[in-house]
């Protein structure tokens, strides 16, 4: 293995330089400062071995009860993080006024005094009057309770107006304080020891999900008590860079190796009247408590475990939690249906839409135990339903709606081919003809900016639009858009992007912009600062060893490759063997030109498995057989190591769902199934559009976004990119419905980015504070890639909710089942009791009609078109038990059968052996 690289320091201010390796972060850290110990006392409770700092009642560990290895909370760090301004689990954030008065701040952190203690009795672990560590002047008794309730543990807080007049909270957030932190930690240490959190801010059937890097048990959920909802989650921010009068905050940096910690926030009003003011729409209506003098509000948490991520729901049920479970998901295309089921110990009393009319819900039979509502969805964009019960509590669940994707997919192809192409025949840079990056908010193209990467083509923030323009065209090729796609490989990325001639032909460069104000002294913005390392020189962009460039120019040729192969008149420039060439060079350039990051799992990796398989359906033998066997080193040395998926970065979630397709690929099972259940870690199914399926990402709006800071990233790539490998694990085990949750969420997720003109933003901002698209398009084609070669139907049999349709519509008579695929691509379909995989590489499927007794499926396909005089279909049987499928009267074609089609549509059988 090549020599590591030294660690590039993060940089705090501004855009940070990237990490080369988590082996090389962990060995560059400056000495350790060394801090006394902080005096705690230890507590048990059935499920947890707990301890509270004894000077603050603060929570300073939580293990699941006999595994002391293992801390959800930074118990390692207790020490380092012991002064002022470091929050905790036990803290508490108020923002309240008296009357017309202003809003005042207060927080049991910023500035510590110490605590009264209480007696504790019964089942009180811990109790005490915090009110003079809240900050002077506040009109309010706080009281904490530290609580053993029933074998349950709990946290409380009782808050008294000890004032004359009434008091309005206008802000009250407890911090969430777990072991995000994965700075001085290899990869193996961080996925043993932390965790990430993944809120449903859900009003009173809110909760918080603490799940391991690994992806096993036990999972850490955090209940809301009564008067407790997770209204919203604030992040809290980072001390040094918030105001001067900001004490809702915490002086741990907020880094690449550190997400930062959240508010369970129970009232956001005050915020929502200042720092939320010009953000896009919440979660939740804010509201605020009043409270008369003399009367008190008690909140409370409470903390319990699920044996695994996919008990969760279970657990939530046993705890008597309203659970809500949207079939097939959370993003409803207009022209589709979707079901909501309900299962709560109090009836439902009401269902109410925002907006009104954009969600119609009518309820049918009952299922499993759940009451079971048919959505019908109008309107675009984001809408929730408020489910109120019979016992008061109100439920919210976010969706998003969408055009039918047919549409979605024309929208995106039309506008990065219209919009964003650029077209300067004198541009320096060679960048014409291109599509470029979009800045949404001046409705232009980005021809220059500071990072130079994003006008530059290459390196995710500016690769994304021309990627996403490519693999639209796969499974929806437009004529106009696919010659403008030729245009851009031939004349702009081979020779200029890509190396065309020479040793290293097939090399890809990480920027065709780049900084030089001596060669090009009137060409620059000075209204952009060029003074940072983003500004690369010639030298630094013309660089050749960053593979993760190379996916992307992959991607051209091979789309290419396919249209000219399978369809009639599209391509016109060069013939498939052409475009399949330059795929095949592009993939042993990186090997041999980008050695370094190629040990790693690469963004988009899957495409080097379809370039593989193509090269041999063609008989191409000389060129499959090196590029295997490239591989397979690569896969090889992946199989050594207990979690293979390092990065440029510390810790990364892009890099497994290469991973995981070679380990499957090569045989390696057992890893493949690994690296599956660590994607199950960071990548949660939960009720909302928003975090259903959103594999972990927070750091990349600083590489490829307008607004550029540290935030949790809603639908950035990972979110599309990792459904990919789950939907492989679930067509192996489709007993495992929570796989295809999460992988359809994820999948779906990717197309929310994608506005009603087309334009493709990187992610949504999380934080409450914008509540809306990033402007740029940046890094976006990334995860529309997922998306694209994902895109399918699924028809489930569940044991218990009976026949499901993902991505399309299913429908049972007495065993003859019809399915209608109204997924972006009508070119896959999962059966999922025959196992039965069915691809369509040229033709779409307009229904397909399934047997139940028998086995046999009927497919119907589409009439021909212009382009299209011929299917071309494989299919497969994925399951262990699943009987093999024969097609008969049709030609084999390249490991699958071409089929003749006529003006009409065309009548397929699929017959089990």
């Amino acid at each position: 293995m090549i020599k590591k690289l030294p660690l590039i320091a993060l940089l705090l201010a501004s855009v940070p330089a990237m990490i080369p390796a988590q082996a090389a972060f962990a060995e560059a850290q400056p000495a350790k400062k060394i801090f006394p110990p902080i005096a705690k006392t230890a507590f048990k409770t059935p499920t947890f071995d707990l301890a509270l700092r004894t000077d603050t009642q603060t929570l300073a560990h939580l293990s699941p009860s006999g595994d002391a290895a293992f801390d959800y909370v930074p118990a390692a760090r207790e020490a380092e993080r012991a002064g002022d301004g470091y929050v905790h689990i036990g803290d508490i954030h108020i923002r309240l006024k008296s009357g017309d008065g202003a809003w005042q701040d207060y927080s049991s952190a910023h500035a510590r005094k110490p605590i009264v203690k209480l007696v504790a009795r019964g089942d009180v672990l811990a109790a005490a009057d915090i009110s003079a560590s809240m900050g002077a002047g506040i009109p309010l008794r706080v009281e904490r309770q530290w609580v053993n309730d029933d074998g349950v543990l709990a946290l409380r807080f009782t808050l008294v107006n000890s004032s004359n007049a009434p008091v309005e909270i206008g802000a009250l957030g407890m911090p969430m304080v777990f072991d995000n932190i994965i700075l001085d930690r290899d990869l193996d240490q961080a996925h043993a020891q932390a965790s990430f959190v993944d809120p449903y801010i859900g009003r009173d059937a809110g909760y918080l999900q603490v799940t391991r890097l690994n992806g096993q048990g036990p999972a850490l959920l955090v209940l809301p008590e009564k008067n407790t909802p997770l209204e919203a989650y604030r992040p809290v921010l980072e001390a040094r860079a918030a105001p001067k009068d900001d004490i809702f905050t915490d002086r741990s940096p907020r880094t690449q190796v550190s997400e930062g910690f959240y508010d369970w926030t129970v009232a956001s009003k005050g915020f929502v009247n200042k720092e939320w003011a010009k953000a896009g729409p919440q979660w939740n209506d804010a509201t605020s408590i009043i409270l008369a003098p003399g009367q008190s509000r008690t909140i409370g948490l409470r903390f319990v475990t699920a044996p695994s991520i996919r008990a969760i729901e279970d657990t939530l049920v046993a705890n008597k939690r309203p659970v809500a479970v949207g079939i097939p998901g959370y993003v409803v295309p207009t022209d589709q249906s979707a079901s909501l089921y309900l299962k709560s110990a109090s009836p439902v009393a009401k269902i109410e839409s925002f907006p009104v009319g954009a969600l119609t819900a009518t309820p049918v039979e009952s299922s499993a135990g759940s009451a079971r509502y048919d959505l019908k969805a109008s309107g675009w964009g984001q809408a929730r339903l408020t489910v109120t019960y019979a016992d008061g509590q109100a439920q919210t669940v976010s969706y998003y709606i969408t055009k039918p994707l047919e549409q979605v997919m024309a929208d995106i192809g039309h506008f990065t081919t219209t919009n964003q192409w650029f077209e300067g025949k004198d541009d320096p840079f060679h960048r014409s003809p291109a599509i470029l990056s979009y800045d949404r908010e001046e409705n232009k193209i980005l021809t220059q900016d500071g990072r130079v990467w994003v006008s530059g083509m290459s390196d995710e923030g500016g690769a994304g639009s021309w990627v996403a323009a490519a693999i639209k065209q796969l499974d929806n090729p437009n004529a106009e858009e696919v010659a403008k796609l030729e245009r851009l490989v031939n004349e702009t990325v081979i020779g200029h992007l890509q190396v065309a001639e020479g040793a290293q032909a097939g090399a890809v460069k990480k920027s065709l912009f780049y900084y030089d104000p001596k060669e090009f002294p009137d060409y620059y913005d000075p209204a952009i600062n060029w003074k940072n390392w983003t500004a690369w020189s010639k030298k630094d962009s013309d660089d050749l060893g960053r593979s993760y460039n190379y996916p992307h120019v992959a991607i051209g040729h091979w789309v290419l490759y396919r249209l000219a192969r399978d369809n009639q008149g599209l391509v016109k420039q060069h013939d498939w063997r052409f475009y399949l060439d330059w795929a095949y060079r592009t993939s042993v350039a990186m090997m041999r030109d980008a050695p370094y990051y190629a040990q790693f799992g690469q963004m988009e990796g899957d495409i080097f498995l379809d370039i593989l398989k193509d090269l041999k359906r063609e008989g191409l033998t000389a060129q499959a057989t090196e590029m295997e066997q490239l591989m397979k080193g690569r896969a090889d040395h992946w199989r050594t190591l207990k979690y293979p998926f390092g990065s440029e970065m510390a810790w990364d979630s892009t890099g497994q769902p290469e991973v995981y397709a070679w380990m499957r690929y090569f045989g390696y099972q057992p890893q493949a199934d690994v690296t599956k259940e660590v994607i199950l870690g960071y990548d949660p199914t939960i009720p909302s559009w928003g975090y259903n399926g959103n594999a972990r990402r927070y750091w990349d709006f600083l590489y490829g976004g307008k607004v550029s800071r540290i935030e949790r990233q809603i639908h950035h790539y990972g979110s599309a990119l990792n459904a990919v490998p789950l939907f492989d694990a679930y067509r192996q085990n489709p007993d495992d419905l929570h796989l295809l949750r999460v992988a359809y969420g994820g999948m779906m997720g990717g197309i929310t980015n994608i506005d009603q003109q087309g334009f493709g933003s990187a992610a949504f901002h999380s934080w409450p504070d914008m509540m809306k698209w990033d402007a740029i398009s940046g890094d976006y084609g990334m995860g529309f890639y997922g998306h694209a070669i994902a895109s399918a139907t699924y028809a489930v049999k569940d044991k218990d909710l009976g026949w499901l349709g993902f991505g399309g519509k299913v429908t049972d008579d007495a065993g003859k089942v019809h399915i209608v695929p109204q997924d972006g691509a009508r070119r896959r379909l999962f059966i999922a009791p025959a196992g039965l995989w069915i691809t369509l590489e040229a033709g779409r499927i307009a229904s397909a009609d399934y047997d139940g007794m028998s086995g046999q499926v009927v497919l119907t396909l589409d009439p021909a078109d212009a382009a299209t005089s011929k299917a071309r279909l494989l299919f497969e049987t994925t399951t262990k038990d699943g009987k093999p499928y024969a097609l008969g009267g049709a030609t084999a074609d390249r490991g699958g059968y071409a089929i003749p089609l006529s003006a009409t549509t065309t009548r397929v059988t699929l017959t089990p052996r």
